[in-house]
């Protein structure tokens, strides 16, 4: 359960009566991005309220009407889902912070400079952002809002969301040390190993994390790894 003092009100009007909750906001949050969470835990109590102030009830065959359920979470995931959540402005505000870092890591990782091919440094995302007063809404999904700033940014900063194609080749022990990573930050779209010994292999990987991917390369095998750029984008 989550304490009072945290909580905020989700409120939802239908059939002529008021049904609210008193909830954790982070919890409303990612249950609005799509995620599952089991709500029973970060309720203050499992009711619900026709106002939450008051300690007021809905009739028990209002709620029936309305949700097709009397179960409390599964009519608090309604209420989140299709109602108004109530945020205080400090509240807002941590959230869209929240929201904005985890965009501007989003577009840093899958961006290039088209004109030069180069990714983009979060920093420039997060200026460009700012100078195009770009609003971000704490209960929209990160998904969901990367077009909406990548339309407002074009006009300011070229980019373009793309992928890289990455040719690198690795020997026997540099292998053990490289191979897991590789596998984790990109697709292995090819590979093989030659009459030498040596893994040969074409990594696809979002262009943004190029300069990154290849530094980690080189640290994992004391600069000894041998790499090549592939031309053309996928």
């Amino acid at each position: 359960m989550v304490d009072i003092e945290d909580a905020i009100i989700a409120r939802l009007e239908s059939h002529g009566e008021t049904f609210e909750i008193l909830i954790d906001p982070k919890v409303a949050n990612i249950l609005r991005e799509g995620k599952e969470v089991d709500l029973s835990d970060h309720m203050v109590i499992d009711e619900i309220f026709r106002n939450a102030h008051k300690g007021t009830r809905p009739e028990e065959k209002k709620v029936m009407e309305v949700f097709g359920t009397v179960d409390p979470t599964d009519v608090a995931k309604q209420i989140i889902l299709k109602g108004e959540v109530q945020l205080t402005t400090q509240q807002r505000k941590e959230m869209q912070e929240s929201k904005r870092k985890r965009i501007i890591a989003e577009i840093a990782r899958n961006a290039i400079n088209p004109q030069t091919g180069g990714p983009h440094p979060p920093a420039r995302i997060e200026l460009a952002m700012e100078e195009a007063r770009v609003h971000i809404d704490p209960f929209k999904s990160v998904e969901s809002q990367i077009e909406p700033v990548l339309k407002a940014l074009r006009p300011l900063i070229p980019i373009r969301f793309d992928k890289v194609r990455i040719a690198v080749r690795l020997t026997g022990d540099q292998y053990g040390k490289c191979y897991e990573y590789i596998s984790q930050v990109g697709k292995v779209s090819r590979e093989e190993w030659s009459s030498t010994g040596a893994w040969i292999g074409v990594v696809e990987l979002p262009a943004g994390m190029r300069d990154d991917f290849l530094g980690k390369l080189a640290e994992r095998t004391k600069g000894e790894v041998e790499t090549k750029i592939l031309k053309g984008t996928i």
